[in-house]
């Protein structure tokens, strides 16, 4: 019977994806020598997927394996990944996810390694087309207890940073997956260097909210658009999946705490002490002048 997806294990074109994919991977340096593993889901129950011990740059579409979503193989010259169960993982608990994607780009790796939380609030892009970037707690790579490390985080994203590891983005097709690492890295690249150069300057709230609304026209979900319980620019998703040990920005300022999305603007709530909190639940002095000021100025017609 033919699968949703009109397309199956033989698919030499889906295979040909798999390794330009690859290709692009090695030669932007998001995976050396054998690092990193691509799949695409192509039926009801087979996922193709790269080899085990082959450099991605340099695959051929007969060197791709089959699996099915128990990472039994089923089909290949090769032997699979070991890390397959991760994707695996991904597509169980998302199906609309059809392909993934898992290398080590080395700026965003930086922040893996360092187990530094990625900030939010900063660049309209990273608002628009990723969102918040949430960090998989570390598990020794290949079995089901490093596939599990995801899962917590698998509704509030599609780009998830894997502690002391590297990276996993998945989307709709193959393109997409890797379009959210290549973006993820870049913005990894930007905030090292801000950093260098003295620090970085988060948009102030309404213009936060003015892309989060150009994201919600644009088509795109987020999951700042159904909690009532999480602020424009902090990381709500670490919420599950840490019992202890969350990650904690250290190299950065805290981001401002605004409103959630469902929630009034602070400029248009009575109460202002709410949005001026930081993550300690702390009066912030210094947010709360700056959002009198603001008020100040636009009442004056400045």
């Amino acid at each position: 019977m033919e699968n949703r997806w009109n397309s199956g294990i033989n698919d030499r074109k889906l295979k040909e994806q798999i390794c330009e994919i690859g290709r692009r991977v090695y030669n932007k340096g998001f995976a050396a020598a054998n690092d990193g593993n691509i799949s695409i889901r192509v039926g009801e129950n087979e996922v193709l997927c790269s080899p085990t011990m082959i450099c991605k740059g340099f695959m051929e579409p007969d060197d791709i394996c089959a699996v099915d979503l128990d990472g039994n193989q089923l089909a290949g010259k090769r032997k699979r990944t070991s890390e397959i169960l991760l994707h695996l993982a991904i597509m169980k608990e998302r199906p609309d996810v059809k392909a993934v994607v898992h290398c080590h780009p080395p700026h965003a790796t930086a922040f893996a390694v360092t187990r530094e939380p990625i900030p939010q609030c900063i660049l309209p892009e990273v608002e628009v087309f990723m969102g918040e970037v949430p960090m998989a707690p570390y598990e020794t790579p290949g079995g089901l207890e490093f596939a599990e490390t995801v899962v917590p985080f698998l509704k509030a994203t599609n780009t998830i940073i894997l502690n002391n590891h590297g990276t996993v983005s998945f989307g709709k097709d193959l393109q997409e997956a890797y379009w959210k690492t290549e973006i993820l890295d870049a913005y990894c690249r930007i905030l090292i260097l801000s950093k260098q150069l003295g620090g970085v300057t988060y948009l102030n709230e309404q213009k936060s909210r003015e892309l989060i609304d150009l994201k919600k026209k644009l088509g795109f979900d987020d999951p700042r658009f159904h909690s009532e319980d999480c602020d424009l620019c902090g990381n709500s998703a670490f919420r599950e999946g840490y019992k202890e040990d969350k990650p904690v920005q250290k190299a950065f300022d805290t981001a401002p705490s605004y409103p959630g999305y469902l929630q009034k603007p602070a400029y248009e709530q009575n109460g202002q002490a709410c949005s001026t909190k930081n993550n300690n639940g702390q009066i912030d002095t210094d947010q709360l002048v700056k959002m009198i000021t603001e008020q100040v100025m636009a009442a004056l017609g400045k």
